[in-house]
């Protein structure tokens, strides 16, 4: 029934001479996400890019939603641009859309200049085309139950009702890379989901305590790399094993400072691993005020060893609201199975809620740092992570 996909996406036609390189990576992630389930032969056509339909529409339907930057889509019938054809298309898809009570309205854009009809004089047409061999239906201008919508454009007419989302933001990787500090929580994949959305490529990193933390929970933590590749591709993983480091910080350190010590040190091997895979930020999935280690002087003692900017999308949320954006992109059943982090290891009672930075500099001169960080990067391990779509 349907023969292409009309695609739309929205700030990249706003970004003046690069646009053309925003398109690119926009058709290259299609093509990646689409793979097996449509022809390569995706191309662009003045605002839209166009996809041939050949396989399954619900699964094509799936990973085109999970495309960053694409806004919008359609299902489209394409005919030849003739008012006769487009009123046939139009009549055929009314028909298989319409249920007892149903209003419609027709929204007609002309692209095309040449075109013998203006966009107003198609709409008024093919609504009457339609009425007269659908009386049931009726005309509702201002909240129609269907859409019937037309684009006329020089290569053919698209005739549809269906709009379906789209992730909207920039196609991933034009924004550079960026290191993910993914636990196995509910927040760290939700920053990393916005991430993708604003056009970074994720290099997740995950600390690793085995054996104070399981097999089960290193699983966990590739199972949601699984959910953040639908939108972010193929996902390089990188392990981090941290026993050692967190043992450490525990003989060493006092015990308010722990978890401050431990933030401290993770940025020490983010910012290595950024520097050897050429990753421009570090991302973290912190919230203002939510925990001893997210307030304004913990972060400002955590983000004083690095020099790369610490980006964190989900700063100014609630708790609540990043439990529903992890729903929504299905993270949320992975993130609260009951395996434990490192993160949640060797937690003080009382932590330290405004820690200052004199005092954290002297609790780590107990520890041999660049030894540790040193350990750490030589037994990094990388998982290549595919998604999985069920």
């Amino acid at each position: 029934m349907y023969q292409v996909v009309l695609v739309r996406y929205g700030e990249i036609a706003l970004k003046g001479q690069n646009r053309r390189l925003f398109e690119q990576a926009l058709i290259a992630n299609i093509r990646r996400g689409l793979e097996g389930l449509a022809p390569r032969q995706i191309r662009r056509v003045a605002g839209r890019v166009l996809v041939p339909l050949a396989g399954d529409w619900e699964e094509v339907e799936k990973r085109l939603a999970a495309v960053c930057g694409i806004v919008s889509f359609s299902p489209a019938r394409v005919v030849p641009s003739e008012p006769e054809a487009i009123e046939r298309a139009g009549l055929e898809e009314m028909a298989a859309v319409m249920a007892p009570g149903a209003t419609f309205k027709v929204e007609a854009r002309r692209a095309d200049k040449t075109f013998p009809l203006t966009s107003p004089e198609l709409s008024r047409r093919v609504g009457a085309f339609v009425l007269r061999r659908l009386p049931e239906l009726r005309v509702d201008v201002h909240h129609p139950t269907h859409r019937l919508m037309i684009e006329v454009r020089p290569e053919g007419s698209y005739v549809y009702t269906r709009v379906c989302s789209g992730t909207g933001g920039l196609p991933v990787g034009v924004s550079g890379r960026g290191i993910l500090l993914l636990s196995g929580g509910i927040d760290s994949p939700v920053a990393g989901y916005f991430a993708a959305r604003r056009g970074v490529a994720l290099l997740p990193l995950h600390f690793y305590s085995f054996p104070f933390t399981s097999e089960r929970s290193k699983e966990k933590v590739i199972d949601l790399c699984r959910i953040l590749a639908r939108y972010a591709g193929e996902i390089d993983l990188y392990i981090a094993h941290f026993t050692r480091v967190q043992q450490a910080i525990v003989e060493q350190c006092p015990e308010e400072l722990r978890i401050t010590v431990m933030r401290r040190m993770m940025m020490r091997v983010a910012t290595r691993l950024a520097e050897a895979v050429g990753a421009l930020a570090i991302f973290t999935g912190e919230s203002l005020g939510q925990v001893a280690s997210q307030t304004m002087e913990s972060l400002a003692v955590i983000g004083a060893v690095t020099d790369k900017p610490i980006l964190r999308p989900l700063i100014g949320l609630d708790k609540a609201e990043i439990v529903e954006y992890a729903r929504r992109i299905e993270t949320y059943p992975i993130s609260i199975r009951p395996y434990e982090d490192c993160c949640t290891l060797f937690v003080p009672a009382h932590p330290a809620t405004r820690p200052r930075r004199e005092k954290v500099e002297a609790a780590e001169a107990r520890l041999p740092v660049e030894t540790l960080v040193g350990e750490c990067m030589e037994r990094l391990e990388m998982v290549r992570v595919p998604p999985r779509w069920y």
